[in-house]
């Protein structure tokens, strides 16, 4: 059974919902879904990033890749072929009780917005002396910061309770942590953020308290495609021997 498809988060409808061709007797019609005009919104009139469109929309950044590529080439082939272009439907949600994400309070606030909103937005790294602990499923402690209008306004260092895997992506949303930041992580500890709304910067090595400034002054350098590394294949073991999918790999 397929995977059931993540509500994308709108923040208005579209104002206007249909453009045909001038001199086009009922013309072919393409449907454009709101969740695919609100990517182009963000990317192309809004001038947003890839990344900060997957926080405004609560998706990963991959999927605004795919829908954006979706989208533009509905657009480009009513251009080209004299279609009429329609916005109706798709999976998606508006955001309550405000107009506009950029600026305003939200479920999760965005850091890269141009005003600020007030909002504690709690970022985490796996932590260990001052450094990034490189192995998820094995943090013994996450240095959670405090982070309001962009910057650090606290930090502190938590224990993760000796739980592992899976289980510390909910230890992490019970502590309302909205970003992780961190070494190496399997694809299941992915997963299961993913699905507590935890967005990932991965493969990220070095002070933790310099990545964390980094990832807001837009500067991290981290592995938006970090894979389970761990393994050596000189030892002769690689993933594919025990399914990394479902064995964790740290």
């Amino acid at each position: 059974m397929p995977r059931p498809q993540r509500c994308r988060r709108v923040c208005t409808e579209p104002q206007f919902l249909c453009f045909s061709p001038d001199g086009v007797d009922q013309p072919e019609e393409i449907v454009l879904s709101v969740d695919e005009y609100e990517v182009i919104r963000l990317v192309d009139y809004e001038k947003k990033s890839h990344e900060q469109c997957a926080v405004v929309m609560d998706i990963s950044r991959t999927t605004v890749t795919e829908i954006y590529e979706k989208a533009r080439y509905k657009i480009s082939e009513c251009l080209v072929q004299g279609k009429q272009l329609s916005i109706s439907g798709g999976n998606y949600k508006i955001c309550p009780g405000q107009k506009s994400c950029f600026g305003q309070p939200c479920r999760k606030e965005k850091i890269f917005s141009e005003k600020g909103g007030g909002h504690i937005m709690k970022t985490a790294v796996t932590y260990e002396n001052g450094e990034i602990f490189q192995h998820f499923g094995h943090t013994e402690q996450f240095k959670v910061y405090d982070i309001e209008d962009g910057k650090i306004v606290s930090s502190q260092v938590i224990g993760s309770d000796g739980l592992g895997h899976g289980a510390l992506a909910d230890f992490l949303e019970s502590n309302s942590i909205e970003v992780l930041i961190c070494g190496g992580i399997g694809s299941g500890a992915q997963t299961a953020l993913a699905n507590a709304g935890i967005k990932l910067y991965g493969g990220v090595s070095g002070n933790a308290d310099a990545a964390v400034q980094a990832f807001l002054d837009g500067k991290l350098d981290y592995n938006p495609d970090v894979k389970c590394q761990h393994h050596k294949q000189e030892d002769g073991h690689s993933c594919s021997s025990h399914g990394c999918g479902n064995h964790e790999c740290h």
